[in-house]
C-alpha cells in the first residue's frame, strides 16, 4: 500500500481515537512553510491540541514515538506558531502524539509531548 494512503488510514484511526477522548480536530495536515501539522483539535477544557501521528508496521526499531526528529519538532512549533498567530489564539496549547503499531493494533495517546 502506498506510503501517503497508508497514512491518511493511520491518520483516520488517531482522529478516531481523539474525538472519543473529546478532542474536536479543527484542521487536517495544516502546513506552514517546511512545517505540517497532522491534527489540530480543541479539547473539552479548551486547550488547543497539535498532534503528529506516527505509525510503524512493528516495533522491532522502536515505538513510532521516537521517530519525531528533532528537526521535525522543530517545525512543529514553528508552524504551530504560526497557526495560533493566523487564528488568535490567546488561551493554552498542547502538544500530543499519537503512536500506533499496526503489528499489535494499538493506539497510544500521549498527551503533552516533549
Amino acid at each position: 500500500m502506498e506510503n501517503k494512503v497508508k497514512g491518511k488510514l493511520e491518520e483516520a484511526l488517531a482522529k478516531k481515537h481523539l474525538e472519543s477522548v473529546g478532542i474536536k480536530i479543527i484542521e487536517e495536515n495544516y502546513r506552514y512553510k517546511r512545517g505540517e501539522i497532522d491534527l489540530i483539535g480543541i479539547s473539552s477544557n479548551q486547550l488547543l491540541v497539535f498532534i503528529e501521528v506516527k505509525y510503524r508496521k512493528n516495533d522491532n526499531f522502536g515505538n513510532p514515538e521516537d521517530f519525531v526528529s528533532n528537526r521535525q519538532k522543530k517545525n512543529i512549533i514553528q508552524t504551530a506558531n504560526a497557526y495560533i498567530h493566523q487564528i488568535h489564539w490567546k488561551k493554552d496549547i498542547r502538544f500530543d502524539i499519537i503512536s500506533i503499531l499496526v503489528s499489535d493494533e494499538a493506539i497510544i495517546h500521549l498527551e503533552d509531548a516533549r
